[in-house]
């Protein structure tokens, strides 16, 4: 048995656009209708949700029956423990938040690496693995991993030439909401100085050539983020697309 390619890490190396939309929502079930509807790819977030790492792993075999959609997992934070287990569940893409410089960077990708590359812990009957059935699985599984870390404060901002090029590291997220409360803006994503220093970020990863993605329900700044030069663009939320259809229906009675 092939280890299953990554195609959201192909297609980011190809410079591809690739829409996404993210699932906060638990269990199987959301997450098979989300990818039914088939986003380029899908964020599984366990760090602004209820989600666990014990949820993931149902998301990710529900998820497995639309093949189009790449699942990319957000841990709770950058924690080598909890990047193990979510790779062992067979997440092939990883979203680590509150990266904050090269170190911490350099530190993430030794968690996505078995030894003597990195720190992840090695056991041979994951479902990562297909249960041992992939051959060699230990000694390529780099190949069709992909890690991408999130830039989300002013001081990752100053840095994000140097996070971004850590070997290792397929690509950025910029955290449009943290972001702005970090440059004094809580709770306004859209402020002009906010969305100035989105805007910069985007270019300065362009010139970098390290892809760049962020998350947006407004329709504008997505679209303006991709002109930029944007590789990976999520554009809606579950719980807030189910608020929105519930609210539109509510209003029509």
């Amino acid at each position: 048995m092939q280890n299953p390619k990554n195609k959201f890490k192909a297609a980011l190396k190809a410079g591809k656009q690739q829409i996404g939309i993210w699932n906060t929502i638990g269990g199987a079930t959301v997450p098979e209708v989300v990818a039914a509807v088939g986003f380029d790819w899908m964020v599984i977030d366990t760090e602004h949700s209820p989600t666990d790492v014990k949820d993931v792993l149902p998301a990710l075999q529900a998820a497995a029956a639309y093949p189009e959609t790449s699942c990319v997992v957000r841990p709770a934070i950058n924690d080598w423990v909890l990047i193990k287990r979510v790779l062992d569940h067979g997440a092939q893409t990883l979203l680590l938040p509150f990266v904050q410089n090269a170190d911490e960077a350099r530190a993430a990708v030794r968690a996505m690496r078995y030894a003597p590359r990195g720190v992840r812990g090695l056991a041979g009957s994951t479902r990562a693995s297909r249960f041992g059935l992939i051959e060699g699985y230990a000694q390529n599984a780099d190949e069709e991993l992909c890690l991408i870390v999130q830039i989300e404060t002013r001081e990752a901002l100053d840095r994000l030439e140097e996070i971004a090029t850590v070997e290792g590291v397929d690509g950025v997220f910029i955290g449009p909401n943290d972001l702005a409360a970090s440059l004094g803006f809580p709770g306004n994503p859209n402020h002009p100085e906010a969305v100035a220093a989105i805007e910069d970020a985007i270019r300065r990863l362009k010139a970098v050539g390290v892809p760049s993605g962020l998350l947006t329900s407004n329709e504008a700044m997505a679209r303006r983020a991709m002109e930029l030069g944007t590789s990976f663009t999520a554009v809606g939320v579950d719980v807030s697309l189910l608020l929105t259809g519930l609210k539109n229906l509510r209003a029509k009675y």
